[in-house]
């Protein structure tokens, strides 16, 4: 288990994690190592050709302008939300593209950036190879790059050899729920405190602890930004009215009057943080951006309805979190065009649960209970985005993935964490479900709802 904290909840733009922040940070990768390479300088021209999910719905997910702003040195975590758009108009304008910031080569993006939708390389339907041309059409140095769900983004080699010989190891590794339970149980440890300490082989605590606090905060603007936001229509053809704001004003009407109905505030957070990832804004992968709202929308919950929801309970919530998603991660995907939209919708529900039942001082063996819950009631969840858009059904998915979430931990909590279907078999039902289900619903916009309706 190598899986960081930091490298599940990141700090990025929307609207994909997989479409938007792995391949801008495929893209500034490649770079890097062309100059390592010392290929760089010789460099005339970049082709970039993308395959399988990447291609048929990369241009409603902002893949196109993620990769130009990772080729111009953009990182996601500090990529000005706002500069996006401009910037790649500016450069499907000028036709040229300025290097990593340091060396201007013409570019086209009819002719450098190349959709192959009947396409897949061999080992994720994202997949991307980058070229560096010389002259006389010469290839200097060209790599393929996965972005294989979350932001997570590995190189062709490194899919080949997945084997973990070089993992930095961790006080108490697990690569199973079994495994985890056992380590708490004969360490006297919840998941989070277990999870903690692994941290720490990373970095030290002061810096976890100011690391969490920025993610909460990051989640918390989000919200804010979401419910504030006077834009009208989201971008794409879908022409989707923003609804949050209004939303907002209606149910703090209703506050104000005496009526507060939480599962309506809860659905509200988790709108307002996806129509925010849906128009380009700063998000936290949790654990990807299609699923983003859920884990804000249940600590919001949380800060609503509790009054120890303190900086304490935020990084139990999280770590926890963090100790389930580490098993989908590393047991499954969390990969929507490997396994369908119960690795990004039923991943942070089951993250989300198992947070929630741990504020709510559930021992490991319930939190565990909540995490199978949420999961168990999210299997076989296609991704099948109308348009290539991260709008329909995401947003109001989200919504659904958080109230699960809420009700699998008060379930859990019910009960002394004894269950009949383990979070081991979950786990393993969902992968092989992943395998089962067709191409068309994974991402790729070919099936379900997004071909079911003429007007969209």
């Amino acid at each position: 288990m190598t899986v960081s904290i930091f490298e599940l909840f990141k700090i990025g733009i929307g609207p994909s994690s997989s479409h938007t922040v792995g391949p801008m940070k495929a893209a500034r990768l490649f770079l890097k190592n062309a100059v390592e390479e010392q290929h760089f300088d010789a460099a005339s021209a970049v082709i970039v050709e993308l395959y399988g999910s990447l291609a048929l719905t990369g241009v409603g997910h902002g893949t196109d302008k993620a990769i130009l702003m990772g080729l111009e040195g953009e990182t996601p975590e500090e990529v000005d939300p706002e500069s996006v758009d401009l910037r790649f108009h500016q450069i499907c304008r000028d036709e040229k593209i300025n290097l990593l910031g340091n060396r201007t080569v013409p570019f086209s993006t009819a002719n450098n950036l190349i959709f192959h939708k009947d396409e897949q390389l061999p080992h994720h339907s994202n997949g991307m190879r980058f070229s560096l041309m010389g002259h006389s059409q010469k290839t200097l140095f060209s790599q393929i790059f996965y972005s294989v769900g979350g932001g997570f983004v590995l190189e062709e080699t490194e899919m080949e050899n997945s084997s973990s010989e070089n993992s930095i190891r961790v006080p108490y590794p697990f690569s199973s729920a079994s495994e985890l339970l056992q380590h708490c149980e004969n360490q006297s440890m919840s998941i989070a405190d277990l999870v903690l300490t692994n941290e720490k082989t990373w970095h030290h605590e002061d810096k976890i602890q100011e690391g969490i606090n920025r993610i909460w905060h990051v989640m918390q603007g989000c919200v804010r930004r979401g419910l504030e936001s006077e834009q009208s229509f989201l971008p794409g053809g879908l022409h989707l009215r923003r609804r949050a704001r209004n939303l907002f004003r209606e149910l703090d009407q209703e506050r104000d009057q005496g009526h507060r109905e939480m599962m309506d505030w809860v659905s509200l957070y988790a709108i307002a943080v996806n129509e925010e990832n849906a128009a380009g804004g700063r998000v936290v992968t949790a654990p990807t951006n299609g699923a983003a709202g859920v884990i804000p929308a249940v600590m919001h919950y949380c800060l609503d309805t509790r009054n120890d929801f303190n900086e304490a309970a935020v990084a139990d919530f999280l770590l926890t979190a963090t100790g389930i998603g580490i098993l989908f991660k590393e047991g499954a995907s969390i990969s929507a065009a490997e396994v369908g939209c119960q690795g990004e919708i039923g991943v942070a529900c089951s993250m989300a649960a198992a947070g929630l039942a741990s504020v709510m001082g559930g021992t490991p063996k319930q939190v565990a209970n909540a995490a199978e819950i949420g999961m168990e009631h999210n299997l076989g969840l296609t991704c099948d985005p109308v348009g290539g858009l991260v709008q329909i059904p995401c947003i109001e998915r989200n919504t659904m993935g958080a109230v699960k979430a809420i009700n699998a931990a008060r379930l859990a909590m019910r009960g002394d964490g004894e269950h009949k279907i383990s979070l081991d078999h979950v786990i393993s039902t969902m992968q092989r479900t992943g395998a089962d289900m067709l191409h068309h619903y994974k991402e790729t916009s070919l099936g379900g709802l997004a071909v079911s309706t003429i007007e969209c």
